[in-house]
């Protein structure tokens, strides 16, 4: 997938949305009274209510689609998933880093000849370190990052995601190799919400994020047109 050269082409609108008349409805607000044929992510609840239909829709709009799913099971089962993805056209769709090299490896193998760019999920961005330590993992989250980035990276995964406390790190390491999605954006004037660890959109873009995730900002706005707008204005 080609890496972004304009503002609008490095946001991503999350479609954290019940059902695909909603997705739609959000659409035409951002679009307001001109057109709207951006990057949009579709996560677990609108697929899972919705399945490769609302896909197909988003695309009708002329949108691409990055594909949410953070898929992480057993490798053969996880390969026969990203070739899926591969078959609904989506630019991007995401798994688990922490699955494992066998099962990255699997996933890239079945990418390969296609459009469909991988991401491996690093750390979410709701996690920090008292979080990480419940689970076993007693590292500071940078650090497991890099570790998960490496494996993404041996494996041949095109990119990760991370949130944008990592960012610089990860370029340190991995300049040219890895693709950078961000979640964990929020605009100087927007609340952190459920988020821990979060950067500004032109912080983010300045440590070297490609793409970034922005979900409630626009989408929860009063006027999502307006706050998508002030959104460009932040990474122009």
């Amino acid at each position: 997938m080609k890496l972004p050269s304009f503002a609008q082409e490095k946001i991503i609108v999350a479609l954290d949305v019940p059902d695909t008349d909603g997705a739609l409805r959000l659409l035409d607000s951002i679009a307001g009274d001109g057109e709207f044929s951006g990057l949009c992510k579709i996560g677990l609840e609108l697929f899972t209510a919705e399945g490769p239909s609302v896909v197909k829709a988003v695309q009708a709009r002329g949108c691409s689609v990055f594909l949410d799913l953070k898929f992480h099971d057993i490798p053969n089962t996880v390969a026969h998933a990203v070739r899926s993805a591969a078959g609904l056209g989506v630019a991007m769709t995401t798994l688990h880093a922490c699955g494992g090299p066998v099962m990255l490896e699997a996933a890239a193998k079945a990418a390969d000849g296609s459009d469909l760019l991988l991401l491996a999920v690093t750390v979410l961005t709701s996690m920090d370190l008292p979080q990480l330590s419940a689970t076993g993992i007693t590292v500071e989250p940078e650090a497991h990052v890099l570790r998960l980035a490496g494996l993404a990276a041996a494996a041949g995964i095109g990119g990760i995601v991370c949130s944008p406390r990592e960012i610089t790190a990860v370029r340190n390491i991995h300049a040219g190799r890895l693709r950078l999605v961000t979640p964990g954006v929020r605009p100087i004037w927007a609340a952190a919400g459920d988020q821990k660890r979060v950067m500004s959109p032109a912080e983010a873009i300045h440590a070297g994020a490609d793409w970034l995730v922005i979900g409630r900002p626009v989408t929860a706005a009063q006027n999502p047109r307006e706050a998508y707008d002030r959104v460009v204005a932040e990474i122009v």
